[in-house]
C-alpha cells in the first residue's frame, strides 16, 4: 500500500518519529525527514539510506510558518507529491503549574500545537490531490490532565480537537485524519524534557512491563493509516484509563492521587 507514497514525518531525527520513518521506508515509501538538530538529522538520513535511496532531510523548525512551509516545499520539490503527513514533533515538561516559568508553557504550545497546525495547513492541498492523510501522534496525557504534566496534557488534548475538525472539513476531499495515543515508551538516547525553569532535563531510561517499544508504536501508526482508523490507544493501561475516565473520572483522580509516588517515578 505504501510503495511509492511520499511520507513527511516531523520530529523524525530520533525516537518515535525515526522509527515511523524507517517503517515506511521498509514499505517502499519515499521519506521526508525533519528535525532541528542538523547533525542528528544527517545521521538519521544516512541510516535510512541503507533501506531506501529515496530519503531527504529538512532542517527546519515546523512550529513556525516559515519552517513548516519550507518542509512542505522541499517535499514537493523532491518527490512531486505528499501522500501522508505524520505530525510527531513535540516536547514535554515536568513540574506543577505553579512552579513553571511562563516560557515553558509557551515552548510546549509552540512545539506541540503550532508544530502540528502549521505543517498540516501547508500540506493540505497536496494531501487533497493524493486523497492521502495526516496522522497526529499524541499521548495518554491527551485523555486526562496529569499532575506535573499540565501544559503537555493541554497541548495533547488540543490535537483531538484538530483531528475531529479535519475529519469533517476534509471528508469530501478524501483526506484521512487520525490520532494515535501513545503510552509510556522507550526513551531515545539523550531525550530531554523541560524542567520548571525551562532548562532541558534528561529523561531516565525506561524498560519493562507497560513500556512500548518504538517498533510497537511505528507498527500501530502504519496499521492506523492502512485502516484509516480515527483513534487508537496503545497499552492495556491506556485503554483502561480511557474507559474509566469516561465512566468515572472521579475514580481515576482518586487512583492517581493514591499512586503519586509511582507516577512521579515513571515520569522521570
Amino acid at each position: 500500500m505504501f510503495n511509492g507514497s511520499v511520507v513527511v514525518v516531523t520530529g523524525s531525527s530520533r525516537g518515535i518519529g525515526k522509527a515511523i520513518a524507517l517503517a515506511f521506508a521498509k514499505e517502499g515509501a519515499f521519506i521526508v525527514l525533519n528535525g532541528r538538530n542538523s547533525e542528528r538529522l544527517s545521521e538519521t538520513m544516512e541510516e535510512l539510506k541503507h533501506v531506501s535511496a529515496n530519503v531527504v532531510a529538512v532542517n527546519a523548525d515546523v512550529s513556525t510558518e516559515e519552517g513548516a512551509k519550507a518542509l512542505i516545499e522541499v517535499a514537493l520539490e523532491s518527490f512531486g507529491k505528499i501522500t501522508y503527513l505524520i505530525n510527531n514533533v513535540g516536547i514535554s515538561s515536568r513540574g506543577n503549574l505553579g512552579e513553571l516559568d511562563p516560557k515553558v508553557i509557551k515552548a510546549i504550545f509552540e512545539s506541540n500545537v503550532y508544530g502540528t497546525i502549521f505543517p498540516t495547513m501547508m500540506a493540505l492541498p497536496a494531501l487533497r490531490a493524493e486523497k492521502g492523510g495526516v496522522l497526529f501522534i499524541s499521548s495518554l496525557a491527551g485523555i486526562r490532565g496529569l499532575p506535573g504534566l499540565g501544559p503537555y496534557s493541554a497541548s495533547k488534548m488540543t490535537l483531538r480537537a484538530l483531528v475531529e475538525s479535519i475529519r469533517i472539513e476534509e471528508k469530501n476531499n478524501g483526506v484521512y485524519a487520525g490520532l494515535l495515543l501513545v503510552g509510556i515508551t522507550e526513551v531515545a538516547h539523550d531525550k530531554e524534557v523541560l524542567g520548571p525553569d525551562g532548562n532541558p532535563r534528561l529523561l531516565s531510561p525506561r524498560s519493562g512491563r507497560g513500556v512500548s517499544t518504538m517498533t510497537t508504536v511505528s507498527k500501530a501508526a502504519l496499521h492506523m493509516i492502512r485502516k484509516r482508523k480515527f483513534i487508537k490507544t496503545l497499552t492495556f493501561i491506556g485503554k483502561i484509563n480511557q474507559l474509566l475516565n469516561k465512566l468515572s473520572p472521579g475514580l481515576v483522580e482518586w487512583i492517581i492521587q493514591k499512586n503519586m509516588a509511582k507516577f512521579d517515578e515513571r515520569s522521570k
